[in-house]
């Protein structure tokens, strides 16, 4: 990402698979879902972090798992809905993943990277700039407004509108998290 971390050091430190409560250990499968590949992959700083916190970690695996695994948008659209909020938050831990995970799982190409940084061009109706607008003004007004979501409504139904809502809404607060938790990144990222 082309900004730096808000915290070097963790804030609150990761803990080792072998720390975690039994219950909560067995959700993690391997740190990744298998739908996104690499289902041996270590467990993610994210997960390790929130591990701290089982009851919370409980919930908020599943409430993640559904927005990621799950969701009804198309996952080229999901990516770049959480790119976007990635990079208004300045979440160095999320951007990077997602990055990943776009490239690599959804289609996304460095142009889509590229585009999402730069933002939604003015007055521009393409599919893409309608996304990116939405998710800019959900983070910075927390609405989404009536021109917005009348050009999303010709692309989305119902369920899809809702979940662009909710993926906005959660990664802007695993965001967040990762910005004042202080998680870095995993050493291969290094």
């Amino acid at each position: 990402m082309d900004i730096p971390y808000r915290t070097n050091e963790p804030r609150i430190k990761p803990l080792r698979l072998d720390q975690w409560q039994p219950a909560l250990a067995s959700l993690a499968s391997g740190g990744r879902a298998p739908e996104l590949g690499a289902p041996q992959a270590p467990v993610l700083n994210v997960l390790a972090t929130i591990a701290n916190h089982p009851a919370l970690a409980k919930h908020f695996m599943g409430w993640a798992g559904q927005l990621l695994l799950r969701s009804s948008l198309p996952a080229r659209d999901r990516e770049m809905a959480i790119l976007r909020v990635g990079w208004l938050c300045r979440a160095v831990y999320e951007w990077t993943h997602h990055v990943e995970i776009g490239l690599e799982h959804a289609g996304l190409t460095l142009a889509d990277i590229a585009a999402v940084k730069a933002g939604a061009a003015a007055d521009s109706q393409a599919d893409d700039d309608v996304l990116l607008r939405a998710v800019d003004q959900l983070v910075g007004n927390h609405f989404i407004d009536a021109a917005t979501w009348a050009a999303l409504a010709t692309r989305y139904d119902q369920t899809q509108l809702m979940d662009l809502v909710f993926v906005v809404g959660n990664y802007t607060m695993i965001s967040m998290a990762l910005n004042s938790f202080g998680v870095q990144l995993e050493d291969k990222y290094r």
